[in-house]
């Protein structure tokens, strides 16, 4: 097999990243506009929406990035709110997004477990946020290791989440995979020494990711075939 142990980002890899953060990202633009409707569209072109489709746009900031750098994005457009309070309000807003699976989650990861693979999670949202998700999903417990860019390890595309889950697993680099929906992810797998598994479930399209990744598949669903073909 071609791993021991499987790293994955959460959004557009684990959870539909449109399906998950495309109305979230619309309904807090409305409640901290509060009706201003020059506030909203300065806010909806700072954070790359698109309001008709309901979606986040190829080259949005939220895209990969971490909570600070979202928030820093529109905070200048909300003078009451200090760059430290508006993180803390995206991080409880955040944490309260209906994520949305791209397969059924569970099933999934009994494959790997069947397969004795150590798993977590490497994501550039809050852990906290992360792991409210993934409890109401009910499989937050199925993940030995989850780190958010706030948890100590720094974000992507910076190698250090993934060091942190190797040395958490016992697992050098070179026998475990990263599994992401973008540059940043597939970067850092690559820094660490990681095997890199590109998905399309994300924004990025097959060309951008083709070339930093060992492979790409459609999703997450064809993972387990991958690892053992």
């Amino acid at each position: 097999m071609r791993a021991q142990a499987i790293l994955f980002d959460k959004d557009g890899t684990l959870l539909d990243f449109q399906s998950t953060w495309g109305p979230w990202s619309l309904q807090v633009v409305d409640q901290l506009a509060n009706g201003d409707q020059t506030l909203t569209a300065k806010m909806e072109r700072a954070w790359g929406l698109d309001r008709a489709n309901q979606r986040i746009l190829p080259d949005s900031v939220i895209i990969a990035s971490t909570v600070e750098n979202v928030a820093g994005a529109i905070v200048e457009f909300v003078p009451d709110m200090s760059l430290n309070q508006m993180i803390e309000f995206l991080n409880e807003t955040g944490a309260q997004a209906k994520g949305m699976p791209v397969i059924d989650l569970n099933p999934f990861l009994d494959e790997l477990a069947d397969l004795d693979l150590f798993v977590g999670i490497a994501t550039n949202d809050s852990e906290a946020t992360a792991r409210a998700q993934l409890r109401r999903l009910e499989v937050e417990h199925r993940f030995e290791f989850i780190a958010g860019y706030d948890s100590g390890f720094g974000g992507k595309p910076a190698p250090d989440m993934c060091l942190a889950f190797s040395e958490y697993v016992g697992v050098l680099p070179e026998n475990m995979v990263m599994v992401g929906d973008s540059a940043d992810d597939l970067q850092a797998g690559s820094a660490a020494g990681m095997q890199t598994v590109a998905v399309l479930t994300g924004v990025a399209s097959a060309v951008e990711l083709a070339p930093l990744a060992d492979v790409v598949l459609n999703d997450i669903g064809d993972l387990v075939a991958w690892l053992t073909e």
